[in-house]
């Protein structure tokens, strides 16, 4: 099964081309430049590489969250385009998953962290046993302090979180915060695509049609919007009660 995969969840940006369990191309960058500047370029120089033509994929995969809000709709709208294009189908991956999935033979748990501004984290909890990852605590978006104060066993902490509240981190944990190598908190396309393999021999994509982000914080534009819409509600309520409505 061959398949393309992206991920623009993050500031890196990565895509790849993988059969079953052959990776055939593969390229990460990580820039401070918005994805749309080389997103299409990235994806033409990949699939030169692996020597396929678009039609010959079997489907796409791509990340859906948690992540930037603009890196994910570059990602997921540049792959439903394709996708739309050329009649395959579509599988969303969660950009957590793929970073424990990164760490996935480590006896710890594992604890990963994404960046969500504000002084948060998008953070999850997963272990490795029998030869399978599961996910034992939800996704979730909170302070990297809170995420991590109810654990109390060793555990592997990885993502652009975990480096960059590195010293909030250990001193919360103590000697239980162990963290990932470097190469380890960047999502590689190949890992995105090897996990939506399961997903496309068991015939479960998803709808390209309806597929969306998934933020788990709403967008700032949209908590913008309610507040004003609030303020306006509260300015309006008060007017009628000075007698002006």
């Amino acid at each position: 099964m061959k398949i393309l995969a992206v991920d623009t969840s993050t500031t890196s940006c990565s895509v790849a081309v993988v059969d079953k369990d052959l990776l055939l191309a593969e390229m990460t960058i990580d820039r401070e430049q918005t994805h749309s500047k080389h997103l299409m370029d990235m994806i033409h120089t990949v699939m030169g590489f692996s020597g396929l033509a678009v039609s010959a994929l079997d489907g796409f995969a791509v990340t859906r969250g948690p992540g930037t809000f603009t890196g994910l709709r570059i990602g997921i709208s540049t792959i439903k385009g394709l996708a739309v294009a050329s009649g395959k189908p579509l599988v969303g991956i969660s950009s957590l998953d793929a970073l424990a999935e990164q760490c996935a033979c480590s006896a710890y748990l594992i604890c990963v962290l994404l960046d969500a501004r504000k002084g948060e984290v998008y953070f999850a909890g997963y272990r490795f046993q029998n030869g399978v990852l599961k996910k034992e605590i939800d996704e979730r978006v909170l302070p990297p302090r809170q995420a991590v104060r109810d654990i109390n066993e060793p555990s592997l902490l990885v993502g652009n979180g975990a480096r960059l509240y590195q010293d909030t981190l250990a001193e919360t944990m103590g000697g239980m915060a162990f963290f990932a190598w470097p190469c380890q908190n960047t999502i590689r396309a190949s890992t995105v695509a090897w996990l939506s393999m399961s997903r496309f021999e068991k015939t479960e994509t998803d709808d390209v049609a309806t597929f969306v982000p998934q933020y788990i914080r709403k967008p700032a534009a949209e908590l913008n919007y309610k507040k004003s819409e609030s303020v306006r509600v509260d300015f309006d309520v008060s007017l009628k009660g000075c007698g002006y409505h």
